[in-house]
């Protein structure tokens, strides 16, 4: 492996501050790598775009990475994994991580796991990507996927006066019915909800896959020889509209310690 490869930018993209809990949890294994954190902010939800719309949206992200001289791109939205990971992996020189595929592979390690609840935004519940990437880790495991469309924009708006009943328990309630032993927050701005959910529900039965997805992506780099070998880490972030909103919203999941510049795609 060549030493630039090993210096190369370390992409992360979500469709805004959510991917950020992902790349928090790179920044506490792994300090010393460059990170590009894009946040496409213009195409915010994605949840509730077609398929073909978010082939399109990732394609062009991807191509601006292709242009920052990045090793590896983190799809850190669990809605452009189970859209867009698979028509476009084979088109770039770069490795893509795609969310719900490494964490379905990492959960089901757990033999003993046989009931999983998945919470998630439309279009990745319309997917089914879930299910079918736990099933192919354990083709017994029993698999209940609920949409939770209300949550990204209260949790992008910072909203704190809505109605806890309607917005949580209207959701959580089927998944619980459901008897799940565990439950997937599968959309990465869900864990900004865990101190409500912990309410209703035992904290321990949720799972952030952020950290197990972090865990994952430095250990393959480690393994394709792809680490920084430097100690020079920093982040440089993009917007593709307001980044100003961008970088106070941020604050959420993460103080950006730059500030973001505005990208047009």
């Amino acid at each position: 492996m060549y030493m630039e490869d090993k210096e190369k930018y370390i992409g992360v993209m979500d469709s805004g501050i959510g991917g950020l809990t992902v790349l928090k949890q790179l920044l506490n294994i792994r300090p010393q790598e460059k990170y590009l954190y894009f946040g496409d902010t213009k195409n915010l939800p994605y949840g509730e775009k077609s398929k073909e719309e978010l082939i399109k949206i990732v394609k062009e992200i991807f191509d601006f990475f292709e242009t920052q001289n990045v090793k590896a791109v983190v799809l850190a939205c669990n809605t452009s994994s189970a859209t867009a990971y698979e028509e476009l992996k084979d088109n770039y020189s770069f490795k893509i991580y795609p969310l719900i595929q490494v964490v379905s592979k990492c959960v089901t390690l757990d033999k003993n796991l046989k009931r999983i609840g998945i919470m998630a935004t439309q279009a990745t519940v319309d997917s089914k990507k879930y299910t079918q990437e736990l099933k192919k880790g354990n083709p017994d495991i029993e698999v209940f996927e609920q949409a939770c469309p209300m949550w990204v924009p209260i949790i992008e708006k910072k909203l704190t006066d809505y109605d806890k009943n309607t917005a949580i328990t209207q959701y959580l309630d089927k998944v619980l019915e459901f008897n799940p032993q565990k439950i997937i927050l599968g959309c990465t701005h869900y864990p900004y909800l865990l101190d409500k959910l912990s309410q209703y529900a035992d904290e321990n039965l949720f799972i952030n896959p952020a950290k197990i997805f972090a865990q994952y992506i430095i250990e393959d780099l480690r393994h394709k020889n792809l680490l920084s070998e430097q100690n020079n880490g920093y982040v440089k972030y993009f917007a593709s509209h307001n980044p100003q909103e961008f970088e106070k919203t941020a604050e959420i999941f993460l103080k950006l310690k730059s500030h973001p510049e505005l990208v047009e795609l």
